[in-house]
């Protein structure tokens, strides 16, 4: 459910209506971009063990001193790491890079390992889960989700376990905004995280885009995270400069449901 500043998940639980990603951003950098979000009033930071920044963005977050509850974080279970310990483990060793007690969300960050994508993996996936039911009912994880799942690997999740996953993280940018999986996570009560709102820049450019940012007197980049939560998806953009960081959080403006159906149109930049 989507609120003024807030998702809520089925679960109750409520998570700041944009995050800062982390994806890409190096170790050595991801301190002062963390630093840089936080000072501007991000308090929701989006991290995984693969990124290879968790230590630092835990870093960041503990010397700005800022109360460990007024900041959601969450990170997420490599890819190619399947199955019940195995899960665990890298929980404990996500959980100490950070230097935190507890995540707000964790999330499996692909149904199969990147590089053996589409491969079925359906019954390690439904052993990893039960693994994060577990760290969910110890009370280590507030909420648990998945990243990348189409909605056949979600269901095989619901049909074998008990917790239906409260997040599903997926690329959700102007000309692909992947209709029937947000319908089908809707329906479920599953909130979607939009990464990559800005298509890695690539539809930043579009005349169409420009044209309406203008109309609106905001930047391309406004109306394409706008354009996310008009959509009841939850985006997360990432930036080093800190002038972009501060822009993207700049939303309080709409885009007329009209406006939205012509975005709506837009073909996907990625597929041509």
């Amino acid at each position: 459910m989507m609120k003024e500043n807030t998702f809520v998940f089925h679960n109750g639980v409520e998570i700041p209506n944009i995050g800062f990603g982390t994806w890409q951003i190096p170790n050595e950098e991801a301190y002062d971009a963390v630093t840089m979000a936080l000072k501007n009033g991000y308090t929701h930071i989006d991290t995984a063990l693969a990124y290879r920044n968790e230590e630092n963005v835990g870093k960041a977050i503990k010397d700005f001193d800022i109360a460990r509850e007024k900041v959601f974080i969450t990170s997420k279970l490599p890819a190619q790491i399947k199955g019940y310990q195995e899960t665990l483990e890298a929980f404990n060793e996500t959980i100490t890079n950070l230097g935190v007690d507890y995540l707000d969300l964790y999330l499996i960050h692909a149904p199969w390992p990147w590089d053996e994508k589409g491969k079925d993996c359906t019954e390690e996936n439904i052993q990893t889960w039960k693994a994060m039911e577990k760290l969910y009912n110890d009370g280590k994880i507030r909420a648990i989700g998945v990243s990348n799942f189409s909605k056949s690997d979600i269901q095989a999740i619901i049909d074998a376990c008990e917790i239906v996953p409260m997040v599903n993280q997926i690329p959700f940018y102007i000309g692909h905004d992947q209709k029937s999986l947000l319908a089908y996570c809707k329906e479920h009560d599953i909130v979607v995280e939009a990464y990559s709102p800005l298509a890695t820049g690539q539809i930043l450019n579009s005349p169409e885009i420009k044209e309406m940012s203008e109309k609106y007197g905001v930047t391309p980049a406004q109306l394409c995270i706008r354009y996310c939560l008009e959509h009841e998806t939850l985006p997360l953009p990432k930036s080093t400069h800190e002038e972009r960081i501060i822009e993207n959080s700049k939303l309080d403006f709409k885009i007329t449901p009209e406006d939205v159906k012509k975005l709506d149109a837009i073909e996907d930049v990625r597929a041509k």
